[in-house]
């Protein structure tokens, strides 16, 4: 399935490493008004090296290199500019807590600053039109329901993939015989080179035996449900059934994937546990000093197999309804609990959690048992999620700003949960990591 130009993100991160070394030797140049000699470059490469690695994964984590980056180019400038400030800023803290290298510069960077964005700026706007496909293929899409309508809108509004569909069948709007004629027509009529379609409904079943006839005229065939996967992330829910999830869904052991996730646990939750003591004496006042009540909260939630697991958190709350979904602008959420919720700062007694083995660094984050109750009576395959050991931070929490707050959120939440499942690997708990640390540091979590 060839819809995008798959070298795109190794030829942004080339062209990124090669205009970092052209900027730091544009740099020296500038400042000392003179083209650096070899040793100086050199002297100037060696650590430089090292942070061209951070920065581009400071790149990755700003979305630089996802897989929507042509759509970018409007607010290009502002997460450029941002991405290269972080990374002066860890330029300037990595010199000074790693004073061994012959060099510390201070105006360098400022210089380094501007023309580094300028160079990637432009050279990221150049590589854009070649990067696009020169010429879209016409495509037809036949499917049905609300994913079909958002494929099609995906599609036919980004230029970065390399079809465009010319013609959209909904099957709720044709009789058999009528959508047996029309795409027949179509495919005459428009030069059609790839049929997308949901080959798992009744009425493309009944098509099969006249499409397969286009195989030998190099039509290319895209089933729905692999497409839309693969643009947005997420399994498309009215496209489900029994024989999907037992098709795609395993819940068995991955014996090296679950001993590298349960070994990164335990590592990195004491790490950050050790590491945010710190901050436990000024929440614990805080809250006190607010709510004068117990700055700990013990809440039953629904772990791995269904199974109830005790959580621990920071009270942000003045009570909790345990069935209903809660917003930051719930008169429930006290000033403190305001602040502690956006930055997630609630969350860290939950690393006792993956200490203790009830949940995990990465995986679907864990329904109170009231919510989960009624989700659970209105969503079908909901409990489905709970093969898996749920998590501090998932891959929906990436994709989704706030948490869920409506029915219709939840099932957006539960596509993306799905994805994970299908999915999970230790790869993928790297991605969902990096981008929940994005979240951290911007204070967007909820």
């Amino acid at each position: 399935m060839t819809i995008v130009n798959k070298k795109e993100p190794l030829i942004l991160f080339v062209g990124d490493i090669l205009f970092f070394i052209v900027a730091l030797w544009v740099t020296l140049i500038i400042r000392y008004f003179d083209v650096p000699t070899l040793d100086t470059l050199k002297n100037h490469l060696m650590p430089f090296s090292i942070l061209f690695v951070v920065w581009v994964v400071t790149f990755y984590i700003s979305g630089l290199y996802k897989k929507h980056t042509l759509i970018l180019k409007k607010s290009l400038p502002k997460i450029l500019l941002n991405a290269q400030i972080s990374n002066i800023l860890i330029t300037v803290i990595f010199f000074y807590f790693i004073p061994y290298f012959s060099i510390t510069p201070k105006t360098n960077l400022f210089i380094y600053l501007v023309v580094s964005f300028l160079f990637i700026y432009m050279w990221r706007l150049y590589i854009f039109k070649f990067i696009s496909p020169k010429q879209k293929q016409n495509a037809i899409l036949i499917s049905r329901g609300h994913e079909m309508k958002e494929l099609e809108h995906e599609i036919n509004n980004n230029d970065r993939y390399s079809f465009y569909f010319s013609s959209v069948f909904d099957l709720d709007e044709y009789s058999e015989g009528d959508l047996d004629n029309k795409i027949l027509e179509e495919i005459e009529a428009k030069d059609i080179s790839i049929i997308v379609a949901d080959f798992n409904d009744n009425k493309v079943e009944v098509l099969l035996p006249k499409l397969y006839n286009f195989i030998f005229e190099k039509i290319q065939f895209i089933n729905t449900h692999e497409i839309y996967e693969y643009i947005f992330d997420r399994i498309p829910l009215s496209m489900m059934n029994y024989f999907w999830f037992i098709e795609n869904i395993y819940a068995g052991n991955k014996v090296v994937y679950d001993f590298l996730k349960r070994s990164m646990d335990l590592l990195i939750a004491l790490l950050l546990f050790a590491v945010t003591l710190v901050v436990y004496p000024f929440v614990i006042l805080a809250i006190w000093f607010e709510s004068k009540t117990s700055p700990f909260i013990v809440q039953e939630r629904v772990g791995m197999d269904n199974k109830i697991i005790k959580l621990y958190k920071f009270r942000s709350m003045t009570s909790n309804d345990k069935g209903k979904w809660i917003t930051d602008d719930d008169n429930r959420v006290t000033k403190v609990g305001k602040i502690i919720r956006s930055s997630r700062v609630d969350e860290l007694p939950q690393l006792i959690n993956v200490l203790k083995g009830d949940i995990s660094l990465i995986g679907p984050r864990p329904d109170i048992k009231g919510l989960f109750d009624n989700l659970e009576n209105e969503l079908p395959y909901y409990t489905i999620r709970n093969v898996v050991k749920p998590g501090l931070s998932g891959w929906a929490q990436t994709h989704q700003e706030i948490p869920p707050h409506s029915l219709e959120e939840t099932k957006i939440r539960l596509s993306y949960d799905l994805f994970y499942i299908k999915n999970r690997s230790f790869v993928l708990d790297v991605k969902i990591a990096l981008q929940t640390l994005k979240t951290l540091i911007s204070r967007t979590g909820k």
